[in-house]
């Protein structure tokens, strides 16, 4: 496929004006609305559940469903099964069989999904910024905000190691003193 070139990028194509048009603009065999990369990007993780699920297990430590339904948000059982599913066919969820317990099923993020860190961190970074009642350490933010890249990096190991950035004894902040 040739790549476009910016002009051609920043003139886009017509605007559908209906959802029939929309859908017709899917061509045949093709699994996204355009080869846009933040379509891309919003088709895979970009409804509210689906991110707030990554950052349950980022930020918190959560890996089974019932911990996933105690998020303050309120997602619904089928709603959180449905994204479950979605997260783990799109390769950004793993789900294995608890050591401890068969019967349970622990999700934890693919290095697709962890590649998501930055932009949980952005995300966050922005909301802290415009909601003066955003319930996040400003300590946390400073940091992260200080070196992003350093900060990415033990994110990452720590949930590789099976901990989270604030919750538990292996949390990142204890790990930094926070």
């Amino acid at each position: 496929m040739k790549k476009k070139s910016s002009s051609e990028f920043l003139k886009g194509g017509p605007v559908p004006t209906s959802r029939s048009r929309i859908s017709k603009k899917i061509k045949k065999g093709q699994q996204w609305r355009s080869d846009c990369p933040i379509n891309f990007s919003l088709e895979i993780f970009g409804d509210i559940w689906s991110l707030l699920i990554v950052r349950d297990i980022v930020y918190f430590g959560k890996k089974t469903y019932g911990e996933f339904l105690e998020s303050e948000e309120g997602i619904a059982t089928n709603i959180l099964a449905r994204r479950l599913v979605q997260l783990e066919q799109k390769g950004i969820l793993k789900k294995q069989s608890d050591a401890t317990d068969r019967r349970k099923e622990v999700y934890s993020l693919t290095d697709k999904g962890l590649d998501l860190i930055p932009i949980l961190l952005e995300l966050a970074s922005w909301g802290a910024q415009y909601n003066p009642q955003a319930d996040i350490p400003h300590d946390w933010i400073a940091l992260v905000n200080s070196n992003k890249t350093k900060i990415i990096r033990l994110i990452r190991t720590t949930l590789q190691d099976g901990g989270s950035v604030f919750i538990g004894k292996d949390s990142l902040v204890k790990k930094l003193g926070l």
